[in-house]
């Protein structure tokens, strides 16, 4: 049974579907939540892990002195439950040398597009879906991706596309993207685990 630790700093919806998938989807007997770092105190997914009895951990960046000091203390918590995978739901800040270093090809992030389309640096959530629809594209969709010391440009282990309609605003693409993102993270993160336990 392999530990997952989940980084958020949002609602949490994709953290939901991984907790879910561990209890009663292709997780079960696989995997287990057993740590979320938030790195916002007031991100709703905070209130879904304490509902399911997870432990919950808020690091903010504003109570350490520089990026090196918050990461250590992330990289401690995840140390102390002995996570085995990382999974990123929505985690807006970049992750530190220090935490990959100690976890290679262990770490996965969600996207909401295609990438490396609508990637990068300040592309998350609704910004995704604005410049999908700006872009005039005609499709777009989600991405699994194991990270590294840049923003989206990891190793991508699995994508699915969605459809993006003419009068589509960036909110249907949000909704529609959603459903893909949720369907697929908890199917790649058993992908990650099938291949660790080849190893």
């Amino acid at each position: 049974m392999k530990r997952l630790a989940v980084l958020v700093s949002g609602s949490g919806s994709n953290m939901q579907s991984i907790i879910d998938s561990t209890k009663k989807g292709i997780l079960k007997g696989l995997a287990e939540v057993v740590l979320v770092i938030s790195s916002n105190s007031n991100a709703y997914a905070t209130k879904r892990a304490k509902n399911e009895n997870i432990k919950v951990v808020c690091i903010e960046i504003k109570n350490f002195k520089d990026e090196k000091s918050f990461n250590t203390e992330i990289l401690k918590e995840l140390k102390n439950v002995k996570a085995d995978i990382i999974c990123l739901a929505g985690y807006i800040r970049i992750v530190g040398q220090e935490i990959i270093g100690n976890y290679n090809n262990r770490i996965l992030n969600i996207h909401p597009s295609l990438l490396p389309k609508f990637g990068g640096k300040g592309m998350y959530g609704h910004y995704v879906h604005e410049a999908v629809v700006r872009s005039r594209e005609t499709k777009s969709g989600a991405t699994v991706h194991f990270i590294d010391e840049n923003y989206d440009t990891g190793k991508i282990i699995t994508q699915q596309e969605v459809e993006v309609l003419k009068d589509d605003t960036p909110q249907d693409v949000a909704k529609r993207v959603l459903i893909v993102e949720c369907q697929i993270y908890p199917k790649a993160i058993k992908e990650v685990i099938e291949n660790l336990n080849k190893i």
